[in-house]
């Protein structure tokens, strides 16, 4: 059982502000946008554009793929305090070392996309998303370095091109990046969903216009 303890308590080590950096939380009912407030080395807080994850234990997930285990012992409204559930190497966690400059959060997310390219319509299943594109599978190849007009289910409208393929797996870089708050709510909004054999969504509160 989860022993509930203050915010006072769990502020007693040093603690570093990270400036809100971009995170996520992975739980049962899928992955959510968060804020890294800040850290210590017995826990960290986490500011949320939504309520706070149900799930009193979960892990929170860099930018760089880091994953810590984590269990919420207070919240606030959009604020929550997590104890570490496991030791953590707090250079580690404050450098955030990543083999890719500048990586934007990505959540994994499985809705219908409709992909325009070239006038053609193409129909596809996101995989992940990110504030900066996306990557979906499609049953064809399609051109890189194509414009595509992309419409996912629940999330904003956005073009882009066609950055990176492989297999039947498309990258696909926005020109105009999504507001984190807006994706956080959309995602907050969509999960926890399912999609059925059709490529119907069901479950959960849907938001916007379905891929058609």
């Amino acid at each position: 059982m989860m022993i509930a303890t203050s915010a006072s308590t769990e502020r007693r080590d040093p603690r570093h502000t990270l400036m809100l950096r971009t995170a996520k939380v992975v739980c049962q009912s899928g992955e959510y946008v968060c804020l890294v407030r800040d850290v210590s080395a017995s826990g960290v807080g986490l500011r949320f554009f939504h309520d706070v994850p149900q799930e009193p234990r979960i892990f929170l997930e860099l930018a760089n793929g880091a994953l810590y285990p984590i269990e919420r012992s207070w919240s606030d409204h959009g604020d929550a305090g997590y104890r570490f559930a496991a030791p953590v190497a707090l250079e580690d966690f404050l450098s955030e070392a990543s083999q890719f400059a500048h990586r934007a959060v990505r959540l994994r997310l499985k809705v219908p996309v409709l992909l325009t390219v070239d006038g053609h319509d193409f129909r596809a299943m996101l995989a992940d998303v990110s504030r900066c594109g996306a990557k979906l599978a499609i049953d064809r190849r399609l051109p890189q370095g194509a414009f595509a007009r992309f419409d996912a289910v629940g999330l904003p409208l956005r073009f882009g091109h066609i950055r990176w393929r492989q297999n039947h797996d498309h990258g696909i870089a926005f020109q105009e990046p999504i507001a984190l708050e807006e994706l956080a709510r959309c995602l907050h909004t969509l999960q926890p969903c399912a999609v059925a054999p059709g490529g119907e969504h069901v479950g959960g509160n849907q938001a916007g216009t379905r891929a058609a």
